[in-house]
């Protein structure tokens, strides 16, 4: 039996309307919003809160959280470091069908490793991934510890966490650093919002 490999038998089709097409139906431009940062940095509650604002002013978003991709789409992956790799590269797929959908999405992931997200930053053009890094010392996050995480790291209940017994990368240059642990959600909020208006992805 002759072996086929999936690749020789599917074609990229590209599609009628175009993402240039859709921007301008949504009035905004499309873009990938990458909140990286510890466990307890605050990437959820933030992509959240800036979620509603951004629909209060009537501009296409959704938010991608690791949790809840886990649940679904990547249920079947661990925590090693090839399924950790794998985790941020579904994302980064879907992420870029938002793009091309003319949405903005917001991904709100540990992502501890540099050139994992570095390959989900070379799936979509320069202008559309923004890297936010939600900064926050892990003493912090492990006082707010709002999913009792760190306790069981600490007590072995659960191996390669994050950093704790396994390393968090910190970006080099963000598009935008956030510091958790002493500026205000509505101030990350803010200061979100006047990146994007500065850059001409809103207005």
């Amino acid at each position: 039996m002759t072996k086929h490999t999936a690749s020789a038998n599917i074609h990229w089709h590209n599609s009628v309307v175009t993402k240039q097409e859709r921007q301008n139906l949504n009035g905004h431009k499309s873009c990938i919003l990458w909140f990286t940062g510890l466990s307890g940095s605050g990437k959820s509650t933030l992509a959240n809160a800036l979620d509603k604002r951004l629909y209060e002013e009537r501009i296409n978003s959704f938010v991608l959280d690791g949790d809840n991709i886990r649940h679904g789409l990547n249920k079947d992956l661990g925590f090693k470091p090839e399924d950790r790799q794998e985790n941020i590269r579904r994302i980064g797929e879907v992420s870029k069908l938002f793009v091309e959908n003319g949405s903005i999405v917001l991904t709100a992931f540990v992502s501890p490793y540099r050139d994992d997200r570095q390959l989900a930053r070379q799936m979509v053009d320069k202008e559309e991934f923004i890297e936010i890094y939600v900064q926050c010392p892990v003493e912090e996050c492990e006082k707010r510890d709002p999913k009792g995480l760190y306790k069981k790291a600490r007590k072995g209940e659960i191996p390669e966490f994050t950093g704790i017994s396994a390393p968090y990368e910190e970006p080099v240059d963000p598009e935008i650093t956030i510091s958790s642990d002493r500026v205000s959600i509505e101030q990350s909020v803010e200061q979100i919002i006047g990146y994007l208006k500065d850059k001409g992805i809103i207005r």
